[in-house]
């Protein structure tokens, strides 16, 4: 395989960003800026997102069972950056983000556009990256967006010409 053409050709697909949130019994908290998200199904609705395996995020997802993704709008760069490091949880913020609950018990970010928060219906535990199936059981829109909602989503292309993922 060449590997400048993996890497180019994998950097094609367009991401969305996105911070995950986790929230296990004890009342820890994880958060992390994820692009690999997609809905795979309607009925149920059922959303897919890759975690790393290493990361805190996926530790407390599969301790919890739950999740939220919260949708970052255009010019929230600043949150896509803030959550790529290991999120701390103080003053009833996370990383200084001010938070709610879910009904799961995620944290859903004031900041964010929507979200939605699901129940781990499945994980494929391949790679890296393990796939979570997650079964949505709310959603929320704090700010209706002006034209297609797929438009109105934070990519990973709007951070710059030198931020990349995938390849």
């Amino acid at each position: 395989m060449d590997d400048d053409a993996k890497k180019t050709a994998l950097r094609m697909i367009p991401y969305g960003l996105y911070v995950l949130t986790s929230r296990n019994g004890a009342g820890d908290v994880a958060a992390a800026t994820v692009n690999w998200a997609t809905q795979t199904a309607f009925d149920p609705p059922l959303v897919v997102v890759g975690v790393k395996t290493d990361s805190g995020a996926y530790a407390m997802i599969k301790d919890s069972g739950a999740f939220a993704l919260n949708m970052l709008g255009k010019g929230h760069h600043g949150q896509a950056f803030t959550f790529f490091k290991p999120a701390e949880l103080a003053d009833g913020k996370i990383s200084g983000e001010p938070f709610r609950d879910g009904a799961t018990g995620s944290p859903i970010l004031d900041c964010a556009i929507a979200h939605v928060e699901c129940k781990v219906a499945s994980v494929v535990e391949q790679g890296d990256h393990h796939v979570v199936l997650g079964e949505v059981v709310g959603a929320g829109v704090a700010q209706a967006p002006d034209g297609r909602p797929d438009q109105a989503i934070l990519t990973l292309a709007d951070l710059g010409d030198n931020i990349f993922y995938g390849g």
